[in-house]
């Protein structure tokens, strides 16, 4: 697996790149739909930015990633045991608040895509909330030796339509805040009916 190889041998520049990102204006819709004490799984979680948010503002919050070498960076960093998984394998049944999954679905493939975001869906407790972010556009490609899933507001529309006990919450676009990119990424915050 070629993006996995990627992230391990990266790791350190990927975590210097997306540690200090500031990414308030994402957590706070997405955290404002959550109860106080509220259970977090952070999919994808990379160097550990978001999960040590969220531990920090007081959530109880498990972390996965596929990569071994961020999976240690992000155990150092937020001093929790991140579990090295991938999003294929969550297999949970309503045990989280909220499933945050910044920027890692992108590396799921299209045609798994729908049954990865189902698993989420299943690992979310009634009420529960979803957040994922992908690059704004409709095609499949590679880049640097990564594959990316990228997703355009139809696509998203129509993998909403495919799950019955959710809907949206909210969808916006935002632009890369990292000083060397100027990328678009789709929002997509949904919510699982009670």
């Amino acid at each position: 697996m070629k993006t996995i190889d990627y992230y391990n041998k990266f790791a350190d520049d990927f975590a210097e790149a997306t540690l200090h990102v500031d990414m308030a204006s994402l957590y706070q819709p997405f955290l404002i739909e959550l109860p106080k004490q509220a259970y977090i799984l952070d999919v994808g979680c990379g160097s550990g930015r978001d999960t040590l948010a969220f531990k920090n503002k007081g959530y109880k919050v498990d972390a996965i990633d596929y990569s071994e070498a961020l999976v240690e960076r992000a155990t150092l960093l937020t001093g929790l045991q991140v579990r090295l998984q991938s999003f294929y394998e969550i297999d949970e049944h309503e045990v989280y608040d909220g499933v945050w999954a910044c920027a890692s679905l992108l590396h799921c493939e299209r045609t798994r895509l729908a049954e990865v975001v189902g698993k989420l869906i299943h690992a979310l407790k009634p009420d529960g909330v979803l957040y994922m972010s992908f690059k704004y556009g409709d095609s499949d490609r590679e880049k640097d030796g990564r594959t990316f899933t990228d997703l355009d507001v139809a696509q998203a529309k129509a993998l909403l339509q495919l799950f019955e006990d959710v809907e949206q919450i909210q969808q916006w676009i935002t632009v890369d805040q990292r000083p060397d990119r100027d990328e678009k990424w789709l929002n997509v915050l949904w919510k699982k009916h009670a």
